[in-house]
């Protein structure tokens, strides 16, 4: 008995500095992540090349701090090494059950084999494979050597276990299968954060991205992705920091880096604090890690100040440029837009309400001629622009969006706005700085929506919260509309701007007010004649608007 007794005293004693180290990993205030902006390898062995880069980024001393390491979309592996994922509830270790590779894909066993070394969790994603037999409930056809294929996050803890597995819902073109219902899943982690994955155009849809943080509460999301940028509203850190901030969450981005087709973009963002760390290249990509201490959330959401921890990162500004970085373009010419007239004075201010059927925004705008700027350089000009309707691009799945909009053009035409002009940063010099900058629209309610705050500046970042004010408040409890301002700071002006923007996102439009029939409202729970009162309240309010300007003027 005194024997059986010691060893357990000895297997105690060896636990207990795990088991203390963990606590304290809990109770800490903040976790460290790291995410990886990478350039896959285009060698004729590219998978074994790509797995041997991820595990020297995650053995490598920039990211020793970390406590998870969240890799891009589609860097890793292809259709042709595709691999078998287990089930979280089997609490598979493939380094050890498998460290020959006879089942898990040589590259799978690597990364697993990678975190437990380095004691991280670690995100990756992957192409999976899936025999079909193994999902009878999916009666869809299945392909004819008997597998689905999806684009895959997967999850490996301190100890190479996989630990959680989700799959994309919402494809972006890409060869593959999507589930047969959509999947909500989020995963535990020993320093006390439970996280949701989401992956590249998901973030666009509520299911599963928006979803998890409004219905389930999670406040920390892994967010691989293979970012196409698209102007002016769709640049990747645009995007990656607008949506946390609107969802008050922290985000954990990674992305592909070849500027070349339009891949970069990565950053770690704290709610309505802002960016932790970002970056956007615009030459041939890279292979680094990007690292931040992330205050954790508190259960009322209270923020909390920590500095930010960045390594690896550029320090210089550098103007994009056509030639730089390849930018998809918005269907602009869908929008009632007006070119803003600089004029030639010192200085220069604009009011207008701009509307698209019954979608109307307020546009306050001031601005100051910049001296010394040369005959040689090129000038972006502006237009404001409303949308009210479905983004339109094809071959994927459609949002319903409406738009409020500042946004440059290199020409006089539509054609030439939401494009980067061709010539060098050296010669690209800002032709006024803007000293005011409001856009007031008022928004329906919905089932499912987000608004987002949209800027962006000549090196593809956006503002910080730091610089605008946002408020988006329903006139009073009754009413099914919010009021929404978007605002630069009395304190601050801009140059080199390329977007300011409210972005509405309404996804499928269901249960939007004011949008169908009577009947239908009240079944999505509005009151019987609120819709017409309320519309037509807004639109009087707008008319009046413009009488008082127009009166001013005179």
């Amino acid at each position: 008995m005194a024997i059986y007794t010691s060893w357990w005293l000895l297997i105690l004693f060896c636990l207990l500095p795990d088991m203390s180290q963990q606590a304290a990993l809990a109770e800490a205030d903040y976790y460290t992540a790291g995410v990886v902006e990478f350039r896959q390898s285009i060698s004729l062995s590219p998978t074994s090349e790509n797995a041997a880069a991820y595990a020297e980024i995650i053995n490598s001393e920039n990211a020793s701090a970390t406590d998870i390491i969240v890799f891009p979309e589609s860097t890793l592996n292809s259709g042709s090494t595709a691999t078998f994922v287990p089930h979280p509830d089997e609490q598979v270790n493939p380094c050890l059950s498998d460290p020959n590779a006879t089942y898990y894909e040589e590259f799978f066993v690597t990364i697993s084999c990678a975190a437990r070394n380095a004691s991280k969790y670690v995100v990756i994603n992957l192409t999976e494979k899936q025999k079909c037999e193994d999902v009878p409930e999916d009666t869809r056809p299945c392909a004819s050597n008997g597998l689905n294929v999806y684009n895959t996050n997967a999850v490996f803890d301190r100890e190479g276990v996989v630990v959680s597995r989700y799959r994309k819902v919402h494809l972006y073109g890409e060869p593959k299968n999507s589930t047969y219902l959509p999947e909500l899943i989020t995963f535990e982690t020993d320093f006390g954060v439970t996280f949701g994955h989401f992956i590249c155009f998901d973030i666009l849809f509520y299911t599963p991205a928006h979803q998890l943080a409004n219905e389930q509460g999670i406040t920390d999301f892994v967010f691989p992705a293979m970012w196409f940028s698209q102007l002016p509203f769709l640049t990747a850190v645009q995007i990656q920091q607008g949506w946390a901030y609107s969802n008050n969450v922290n985000l954990l981005a990674a992305g592909a880096s070849r500027p070349s087709i339009g891949n970069s973009g990565s950053g770690i963002y704290h709610g309505r604090n802002g960016t932790l760390t970002s970056v956007m290249r615009q030459d041939s990509g890279e292979r680094t890690i990007y690292v931040a201490q992330v205050p954790k959330f508190t259960k009322s959401r209270s923020l909390q100040k920590r500095m930010k921890r960045d390594l690896g990162g550029s320090t210089s500004r550098q103007v994009a440029e056509s030639s730089s970085y390849f930018m998809k373009r918005d269907y602009l010419e869908n929008y009632e837009t007006e070119v803003v007239e600089l004029g030639s004075g010192e200085t220069g201010n604009l009011s207008r309400t701009l509307c698209q059927g019954s979608f109307c925004c307020d546009f306050n705008i001031s601005w100051r001629f910049l001296e010394g700027t040369g005959d040689s350089s090129s000038y972006y000009s502006y237009r404001l622009g409303t949308y009210d309707g479905w983004r339109n691009e094809q071959r994927v799945d459609a949002n319903y969006i409406r738009n409020c909009g500042l946004f440059t053009c290199t020409g006089p035409t539509i054609d030439d706005c939401g494009q980067l002009l061709p010539i060098s940063g050296e010669l690209q010099e800002p032709q006024v700085t803007f000293t005011r900058l409001e856009i007031g629209t008022t928004y329906p309610e919905s089932r499912e929506f987000l608004l987002i705050p949209q800027s962006l500046q000549d090196n593809l970042m956006p503002l910080e919260p730091s610089q605008f004010e946002w408020s988006q408040e329903k006139a009073s409890e009754e009413s099914y509309q919010y009021e929404v301002r978007f605002a630069l700071k009395d304190s601050q002006e801009v140059s080199n701007l390329l977007t300011f923007a409210v972005y509405g996102n309404y996804y499928d439009n269901e249960c939007t007010f004011g949008v169908g029939s009577e009947e239908q409202q009240v079944t999505c729970g509005y009151k019987s004649g609120s819709s017409r009162r309320e519309v037509l309240g807004s639109g009087l309010f707008v008319v009046l608007a413009i009488l008082a300007l127009t009166w001013s003027r005179n």
